[in-house]
């Protein structure tokens, strides 16, 4: 029997909400489950609203649930706000002295049990204890990982939170949810990783030097991520007094022969937009990570959309080439990121990175490893390979584009650029034929760059009726397929990570041959369908669509998919 259940703490920030999540995923990673869990919190250090949401499962999982089987609520404004989503059978566990009258509730002397064990600050390892209590789940576990939680910690506090977590699994022994899981210690599937770390990982794969940045939600898990990794690789990772310090930064090391990037939300890409425009014209390899947020200005900065797509395919003043890719899953977060710095630096042009924070912040499992590429190519060259390197020109016209790359002050050849129009030799030139001729090198690189891109994943290909999505929404979407499936609804799906150079070719020789397909994504004009119908003629039927700044959920997609049906 399939296993599946979803468990909510919700309070306020500083509750230590975060803390429960953990140690309960902790447990159920290490018996054996596949786990997803989300985070929702608000722009704020204390107080507010916030939650945790982990689905458990015995088969693998991408996307939330919308049914809670147990809610843990340490506010009463947790139960006010979600006792609606329970399961019929759900339950709910609350502090006694926010007593609940709902038969659903367990009062539970949460601050009181806390007390007993050495204070209030325990208060969510009783949470925790009581919730893996409620799941029947073996102590045993929870007390080895707090174990290993507080290794580097006094004797003492090891103590007092595992006496805390086992007041709180005592107290709920004559209580119990109903759910099939089967508890024991069992090879985890796979490692937990949430985006952030594997985009981090992905430019350490894709062998990035530097990184530069300014602190921007929800990007800053990745530079965090970065930071932590310089200590024992060949990193520097710099936080820049702005955005446009940080892109400039990038360009300037990338110049001189370092793999560089930077991460940032919208706004902050914004600012960069002029300096993305310098990588363009100088044919600067950078890597830019937008983790999407909603709105414009400052909008909703720990909320998730994908509302930058066409913004950051034209952004930068005129026109020059640009790589965009969009993951699905960490795992696709890895390698697109390592891939990007290969793409960015074979092609000289800057490679754009779209995510969110669903992705950013939600702990996934990785059943597959993640590898980095055997070998670096370099795609610099040096003096010995010039036959004359006082000649030598940086932009150079080639059949392919790309010219040759020499860094500067690494041998005889003199390497001139400028953010100016210029001539093969790098100097500011206003001559029409230059100019013409420049414009003509860069996007003669375009042909050569769209063979890199690889094709949108077609699932359940025979269908005649597709859902479209990209980036985040993948995980989402899969599962709203095979939901609808179950119902005898013949329908598959179309997901994208790879966007421009947009893989027209592939794109029409799919959707041409269906009888329709619906467009799902985060955003409030279904950005990808008005790309498919610009560059391949083809329109959507109908779209599905979220921009409330919430994960789009399989069941939001499932209701509104059988309804345009």
């Amino acid at each position: 029997m399939k296993a599946d259940i979803t468990v909510k703490i919700g309070g306020e920030a500083g509750q230590g909400i975060q803390t429960v999540g953990d140690l309960l995923t902790l447990v159920c990673h290490q018996s054996g489950f596949y786990v997803m869990a989300i985070n929702d919190f608000e722009s704020r250090i204390r107080g507010g609203h916030s939650f945790t949401q982990i689905r458990i499962s015995s088969q693998p999982i991408f996307a939330p649930h919308h049914i809670v089987d147990l809610l843990i609520a340490l506010d009463p404004k947790t139960y006010d706000l979600h006792k609606n989503e329970l399961a019929p059978n759900g339950r709910v566990i609350m502090d006694s002295k926010d007593i609940s009258r709902d038969e659903k509730v367990i009062n539970l002397p949460i601050t009181d049990l806390s007390i007993k064990a050495g204070g209030k600050i325990l208060s969510n390892s009783v949470a925790a204890g009581a919730g893996l209590g409620l799941m029947k789940a073996p102590f045993e576990q929870l007390g080895d990982i707090l174990k290993a939680r507080f290794q580097n910690k006094d004797e003492n506090i090891v103590r007092m939170n595992i006496s805390a977590a086992k007041l709180g699994y005592d107290s709920v022994k004559d209580f119990s949810i109903q759910t099939p899981l089967t508890w024991g210690r069992r090879k985890p599937k796979g490692a937990l990783i949430d985006g952030s770390k594997a985009f981090a990982l992905g430019a350490l794969a894709g062998d990035c030097r530097f990184a530069s940045f300014y602190p921007m939600s929800p990007a800053t898990g990745i530079m965090d991520n970065l930071s932590r990794l310089s200590d024992s690789f060949p990193l520097v990772v710099e936080q820049a007094e702005d955005e446009l310090a940080a892109v400039n930064m990038v360009i300037g090391a990338s110049f001189a022969g370092a793999r560089s990037m930077t991460a940032t939300s919208g706004g902050g890409f914004c600012l960069m937009t002029e300096g993305l425009g310098l990588a363009g014209i100088t044919e600067t390899p950078a890597v830019i990570i937008n983790a999407q947020r909603p709105g414009p200005a400052t909008g909703l900065a720990t909320r998730t959309a994908q509302g930058d797509l066409l913004f950051v395919i034209r952004a930068a003043q005129d026109e020059f080439p640009r790589f965009v890719f969009a993951p699905g899953t960490p795992f696709e977060a890895f390698k697109i990121t390592a891939r990007a710095f290969q793409l960015s630096n074979k092609h000289q042009v800057p490679a754009i990175i779209l995510t969110d924070q669903f992705l950013n912040d939600s702990i996934f499992i990785s059943e597959k490893p993640l590898k980095a590429p055997k070998k670096i190519t370099p795609y610099t060259i040096e003096d010995k390979v010039l036959k004359n390197p006082s000649q030598y020109k940086r932009y150079q016209i080639t059949p392919s584009g790309v010219s040759p790359r020499a860094l500067p002050c690494s041998g005889e050849a003199l390497v001139v650029v400028s953010g100016n129009e210029h001539r093969e030799d790098g100097h500011t030139s206003e001559v029409i034929t230059d100019r013409i001729r420049m414009t003509g090198k860069r996007f003669s690189k375009v042909k050569n760059m769209i063979k890199e891109m690889n094709p949108p994943q077609l699932f359940y290909e025979k269908s005649k009726t597709l859902l479209v999505c990209w980036g985040s929404t993948k995980g989402p979407v899969m599962e709203a397929v095979e939901i609808l499936r179950s119902k005898k609804i013949d329908i598959g799906c179309l997901v994208f990570s790879d966007i421009w150079p947009f893989p027209s070719s592939h794109a029409t020789a799919v959707l041409e041959k269906r009888k329709k397909f619906f467009m799902v994504e985060c955003n409030q004009t279904a950005q990808l369908g008005q790309l498919i119908k610009e560059q391949t003629g083809l329109s959507y039927a109908d779209v599905i669509l979220k921009f409330d700044g919430r994960p789009i959920y399989p069941n939001d997609i499932v209701k509104t998919a059988i309804q345009l049906m």
